[in-house]
């Protein structure tokens, strides 16, 4: 089994390179399915999901647009507990589909405390599609519509997942020795 170095950590692989693009084509058949006949406004958090929304933004057949917004609540490999908002948007949101998209799900404090902001801004809907959930780790519910992947309370890197920052080069996904 494939092994890789990050900082001070050995991480081995949890899925491959062809299995991830295998559930990003089914997650992206869907969503031409569930938005034909719409324009959806593919919302991306960065810096993450940057991987998993180019795999699947590349896959989408209705007319749709991308924008990216930079939230945190990481530092190192664990939760900081506080949520922080980088870089805004300039989307005027009201009457907008939104897909938020994201690169994991684990506590959900992240999109809980974000999810009001947007709905403030009154847009026709908002689905949220991430490329991992961690339901172990759930302690604030948060609706999810599409998901990649549910994985145990591990920590991962690859795919656009960083420790400290790097790591998010591999196109398949590492988990934690």
């Amino acid at each position: 089994m494939a092994t890789i170095r990050v900082h001070d950590r050995v991480f081995t692989e949890y899925l491959s390179a062809a299995v991830i693009q295998e559930r990003v084509t089914a997650l992206a058949t869907q969503i031409n399915e569930d938005y034909a006949g719409k324009k959806p406004l593919f919302l991306a958090i960065l810096n993450g999901s940057f991987m998993f929304a180019a795999d699947l933004f590349k896959q989408i057949r209705v007319e749709a647009e991308i924008s990216f917004i930079k939230i945190a609540s990481y530092q190192g490999m664990r939760s900081t507990g506080q949520v922080v908002t980088s870089i805004g948007m300039e989307q005027d949101l009201h009457e907008r589909e939104l897909i938020i998209v994201e690169d994991i799900v684990d506590t959900g404090k992240t999109l809980h405390h974000f999810l009001p902001s947007l709905q403030q801004q009154q847009p026709a809907s908002i689905r949220i599609a991430t490329f991992l959930h961690k339901p172990e780790a759930t302690t604030f519910e948060v609706p999810l519509d599409y998901v990649g992947f549910s994985i145990p309370n591990k920590f991962v890197v690859g795919y656009g997942l960083d420790y400290d920052g790097m790591g998010r080069n591999y196109g398949a996904l590492y988990q934690l020795v």
